[in-house]
């Protein structure tokens, strides 16, 4: 079904990300630590969606999203975070994100925000 590029800078959250996903006909096509390797992963994989935490070094996600959205403007984003403050959520929404999940993950609200994004 999708391709799918993870993007987290605690490598527990990707495996994490990456047994829900592998549950379901998905595929991780990567894997991000921060956003400036999103943005280059991004640009090589072109992958369907992207899963991108906001807090990260180097870059936030919040930055990448705008990027990438400013690049590619069909680009389908769902940001994670363990701050589920409606502030971030409004803005990661306003940067152009079609969904927000809240860590820690729960196995059917991930499959859910993805299957959104996909329509």
């Amino acid at each position: 079904m999708a391709r799918i590029l993870i993007v987290d800078d605690k490598k527990l959250m990707r495996v994490t990300l990456t047994k829900i996903l592998n549950q379901t006909d998905h595929t991780v096509v990567g894997e991000a630590e921060n956003g400036k390797v999103a943005i280059q992963l991004f640009r090589e994989l072109k992958p369907d969606i992207v899963t991108m935490d906001i807090t990260m070094p180097e870059m936030s996600g919040l930055e990448a999203v705008r990027i990438i959205r400013n690049e590619f403007p069909n680009a389908k984003i769902i940001m994670c975070s363990s701050m589920g403050q409606q502030k971030i959520i409004v803005e990661a929404i306003e940067s152009g994100a079609k969904d927000f999940i809240v860590k820690p993950f729960d196995d059917c609200r991930v499959l859910d925000a993805i299957n959104r994004a996909l329509k």
